[in-house]
């Protein structure tokens, strides 16, 4: 075991071990009482990293959690994600009592293998967001979600069969597809919030396409731009196409259409010198793109103006 503000926990039955909790039913998932978890504490902040998948519905009041460089209370209910791996950490309050509530499901790849969602869960982008991009349920919505949470507690607590993996695997796919509904509300209804965003993405965008130094610089990525955001990748895309329709690497490459349709009807650059300048190292590349988005091929767009 690593230093005693530090654990990494590569099986679920070590979790149970150090959290007090009985040994797990199933050895490839779990689903935790966070009432019950009895995690020893020495003043210290913990940092916690699991080597499997874990979905938790939480209330720590009085507690911070850190993941990447984010600080997040967890006063009220949310739901949150984290892959194999991330790393998150919990500061609390030695002077208060803490009584956390909630349950977290812990499964391990290797539940995944050979089935539908061992593909299909890296399309689940939320696992990739950050703490502070959490989801916050709604009284009806968590009830769902404490549901589905009782049906996997339930089958994981009856004898084992061939039947098990199915059931249990049907079950979290049903939640991430109901979490990936609610994110979508979310998204919708933070509006002040996702429209501050959005005002901040159109500068940023603005301010490096204005440089004017795309053929040195390229066209900024996705994780650039998250990063001047202060949101993650994922979490970026996921608003955008809910909002707008268009993932961030769609809009983008759409302001990059802008541009060079600007250039295109204004300068008497030639269309090489063009897409050098927007950062293609092929003219192909470039044609591609633009007929893509347009329909027309860059000297067609042009010979329109004549």
């Amino acid at each position: 075991m690593e230093p005693s503000n530090r654990y990494r926990f590569k099986t679920i039955s070590e979790y149970h071990k150090l959290a007090g909790l009985p040994q797990p039913g199933h050895p490839l998932v779990s689903i935790v009482n966070m009432e019950e978890v009895n995690m020893p504490f020495d003043g210290r902040s913990k940092t916690i990293i699991f080597d499997f998948y874990s979905i938790a519905l939480k209330r720590v009041p009085d507690a911070k959690i850190k993941y990447g460089q984010q600080m997040s209370d967890f006063d009220d209910g949310v739901l949150f994600f984290m892959s194999p791996g991330q790393v998150f950490t919990v500061e609390i309050d030695q002077h208060k009592t803490h009584r956390p509530t909630g349950w977290m499901i812990l499964f391990h790849s290797d539940l995944l293998w050979q089935t539908h969602l061992a593909k299909a869960i890296k399309d689940y982008e939320f696992f990739s967001y950050s703490l502070f991009e959490a989801l916050h349920v709604s009284e009806t919505e968590e009830a769902v979600l404490n549901s589905i949470a009782q049906l996997i507690r339930n089958e994981t607590n009856n004898n084992i069969d061939h039947f098990t993996q199915n059931v249990v695997i049907a079950q979290i796919e049903l939640l991430l597809n109901y979490a990936q509904r609610f994110y979508g509300r979310q998204f919708i209804t933070r509006k002040a919030i996702n429209h501050q965003l959005l005002d901040r993405l159109e500068h940023v965008v603005s301010d490096y396409f204005e440089q004017d130094d795309l053929g040195n610089r390229g066209l900024p990525t996705v994780t650039y731009i998250a990063e001047r955001l202060n949101v993650s990748p994922g979490y970026l895309s996921g608003l955008l196409k809910t909002l707008i329709g268009q993932n961030t690497q769609q809009y983008l490459h759409q302001k990059l259409i802008d541009l060079a349709k600007e250039k295109l009807s204004t300068t008497n650059l030639s269309v090489s010198e063009i897409a050098y300048a927007l950062g293609f190292e092929h003219l192909q590349s470039f044609t591609k793109l633009f007929k893509s988005k347009t329909n027309l091929t860059p000297s067609a767009f042009r010979q329109s103006f004549n």
